[in-house]
């Protein structure tokens, strides 16, 4: 039974309990493919990571709002709680982790964490900042014009919002009244840019009404919260009135990338600060006062999630790499 305060807010969310329990699970699995990403780097076992530790309530929550058989997601690197919402299994990210043949995001191709799952409607992105945008507004007006109910999704950071391709995509998709949602991570940081000293006003979400759609900020460590205004945005975007930003406030716990020392420009007791944020424990204390979850259960979900990373990365280490005659394959037409 829930007590009062979490009852009201679970149900005004429009999830139930087992919505909960899920968004949960898929934020504990985030969390525990990046730490192990960042370990397979450390042994030099994996090329690069870019964790996520902080930013799985966003992540989850968001994706989970979205049709998962129908809707489209343009992503960047740091949304792999998008990416397993949307049907990605940990041996696929790890199979992507570890650039092997088999790897559905491109065959070992592409950089780890470079997302793009055709059979999931995950569209293949590039490690040029910000060119994702423009691209979703493309897929959207591809859908309308074909007349699907779908809706695109496209995630980036409050760095990308710095870039032209914010402008062209949010002017296009407003114009056109377009059914695509922007969905702005903003951790505070652009690599090694704080947000205030690339704009400022690092409220990305006022920018939208200069396009002539609606803008929201919502707290990002809280998943209940994202899933209404993304949920709210979606519904919008689907019955054709247009386009959404949404800006999700969250935190970055650990380095831009396995290629970054963070301690360069930011202190330790910063650091160490934002940890105290972090969105795991605080949704685990939500569930647990709710009475959806308690020590027990809590640690059994721990343990299998971790069994199953660790499986997975047996299961993608042992895999077959790419045969190197077919490198030119998919890059020059016939």
């Amino acid at each position: 039974m829930l007590a009062n305060g979490e009852a009201y807010r679970l149900c005004d969310s429009g999830l139930d309990d087992s919505d909960a329990l899920q968004i949960y699970r898929h934020m504990l699995l985030a969390r525990a493919i990046s730490e192990k990403n960042w370990l397979l780097t450390r042994q030099g076992r994996v090329l690069f990571s870019m964790p996520s530790d902080g930013q799985e309530a966003s992540d989850v929550a968001s994706a989970y709002a979205l049709d998962t058989q129908v809707d489209f997601i343009v992503p960047y690197a740091r949304n792999l709680g998008a990416m397993l919402v949307k049907g990605m299994t940990s041996q696929e990210v790890m199979l992507n982790m570890f650039g092997k043949a088999a790897d559905p995001n491109s065959g070992g191709r592409q950089m780890p964490q470079h997302w793009g799952h055709k059979r999931l409607g995950i569209i293949s992105m590039g490690s040029s900042v910000g060119t994702t945008i423009p691209r979703a507004a493309g897929v959207a007006l591809a859908t309308k014009l074909r007349g699907e109910n779908a809706v695109t999704a496209v995630y980036f950071g409050e760095g990308s919002a710095s870039e032209g391709d914010f402008h062209e995509g949010l002017a296009f998709a407003g114009v056109h009244r377009l059914p695509v949602v922007f969905i702005c991570n903003n951790n505070g940081w652009a690599t090694s840019v704080p947000a205030n000293s690339q704009n400022s006003n690092t409220q990305v979400s006022k920018r939208a009404e200069g396009y002539g759609f609606p803008g929201v900020t919502v707290d990002g460590l809280d998943p209940l919260a994202v899933y209404q205004a993304v949920k709210t945005a979606v519904d919008r975007a689907r019955s054709g009135n247009g386009p959404t930003l949404v800006e999700t406030i969250t935190i970055r716990m650990m380095p831009h990338s396995s290629s970054d020392d963070h301690l360069r420009y930011r202190t330790q007791e910063e650091l160490d600060a934002e940890r105290e944020l972090d969105p795991l424990p605080r949704f685990r204390n939500f569930l647990i006062t709710a009475g959806l979850l308690d020590e027990e259960s809590d640690q059994t979900l721990l343990d299998a999630v971790d069994q199953e990373v660790e499986e997975a990365i047996s299961y993608a280490d042992a895999s077959p790499s790419p045969d190197p005659a077919t490198a030119l394959e998919g890059v020059y037409a016939p």
